[in-house]
């Protein structure tokens, strides 16, 4: 409509600039072409209007991507764990999680070190442990990383209570497989009571079976003890070259030459560990090693080596054995589980509980050789 009256305009002007010129009307004529001027630059403006919108038109973009910005907000929100973005020593809370841990709507005040620092995997805040994520992000103009905090003590109580629901569900099962015998045993005793001729033939008999199964189970809560009694490590500074030193003699002093050991130099790695349990754990390992390749060519040979990165220690235990069956790879560290006839199968689950104590694990690498990892922070 502004289009179209301006024209109008425009062509009233050249009218009365005409008849101006006619009359000698000199005032109007210039009072005319001015206005024609003034309705020209009209004209031109309101042709030039659809590219300033054209300009404009990217502002809806712009609100798309705010939209777009509120909802990863509020996915990230929905994040379980705490997410930080750290920029030179500034320190901020993404989402929900990480506000309500450090108590603040975006900058964390002050920041934790371990957070500023690249070569720290863990953080203690609020009288609990985080594991420390960094990923870094390529492209800004700063240098930025995420990090994500992982409560590893939730971690750790998660694994206990699979632990121990394991355990009993393994302690159920051994005690009822032991019992049910016993209790049958001693019901047919006291029925041969009561018939001599019998009694003096089938008693003793009898009598010797529940000793044996009595002390089975007398061997089997022995065994519980030793994976349910686990003192809480005494951790300090270990070379784990004196470290392998013990298991040489213990190992020599166990299979007196019937096996071998082959142990790479670990250098001068130093980790604070609880020197006596890790030997008991490691001498574990080795012997499950030994075990397992008593089928290959005699005497079996086991290869002890350690490694380390930033943040962990891994002990690598290998054998030449025919490996684990994987019908049998996630029953394996469980207590009493085993697949040896005359194993308890205590050892691999001690094993584990020694390298979780201790903030780690042990776990069962896929393929060849059988390779078993301890692990433990450093």
């Amino acid at each position: 409509m502004g289009a179209i009256a301006a024209a109008a305009g425009l062509i009233a002007a050249g009218a009365v600039i005409v008849w101006a010129l006619r009359h000698g009307f000199y005032g109007t004529t210039l009072f005319a072409s001015l206005s024609a001027v003034w309705l020209t630059t009209l004209l031109w403006w309101n042709a030039s209007e659809p590219r300033n919108a054209a300009i404009v038109a990217p502002a809806a973009g712009d609100e798309d991507r705010e939209e777009e910005g509120v909802m990863l907000r509020m996915l990230l929100d929905q994040a379980p764990g705490a997410l930080l973005a750290v920029e030179g020593t500034r320190v901020r809370a993404l989402n929900r999680a990480a506000r309500s841990l450090f108590a603040t709507d975006d900058l964390v005040l002050p920041a934790p070190a371990a957070l500023l620092s690249d070569d720290v995997a863990r953080l203690r805040h609020d009288g609990r442990s985080w594991r420390i994520d960094r990923v870094a992000v390529q492209g800004s103009a700063a240098p930025r990383t995420l990090v994500a905090l992982i409560d590893v003590e939730a971690a750790e109580h998660a694994a206990e209570a699979r632990a121990t629901r394991d355990l009993l569900r393994v302690l159920g099962h051994e005690v009822m497989n032991a019992m049910a015998p016993i209790a049958s045993l001693a019901e047919t005793a006291l029925a041969v009571m009561a018939v001599p001729e019998r009694r003096d033939r089938l008693l003793p008999e009898i009598l010797g079976t529940l000793a044996r199964r009595a002390d089975g189970l007398r061997r089997f809560s022995e065994a519980y003890r030793q994976v349910a009694r686990l003192p809480e490590p005494t951790l300090a500074p270990v070379p784990v070259a004196d470290l392998f030193a013990d298991l040489a003699r213990l190992f020599d002093a166990q299979w007196q030459g019937g096996a071998r050991l082959d142990i790479a130099d670990p250098g001068d790695l130093i980790a604070p560990l609880d020197r006596g349990q890790i030997v008991q754990a490691m001498l574990a390992l080795l012997n499950n090693g030994v075990e397992a390749a008593l089928a290959s060519d005699p005497p079996p040979l086991v290869r002890l080596s350690a490694t380390a990165s930033t943040d962990r220690l891994t002990f690598h235990v290998a054998d030449d054995g025919p490996g684990v069956d994987a019908v049998h790879r996630a029953s394996i560290f469980l207590p009493f589980f085993t697949t040896k006839a005359d194993g308890n199968g205590i050892g691999l689950a001690a094993a584990r509980q020694v390298a979780q104590g201790h903030g780690g694990d042990v776990i069962l690498r896929a393929g060849r050789p059988t390779t078993f990892d301890l692990s433990v922070p450093l």
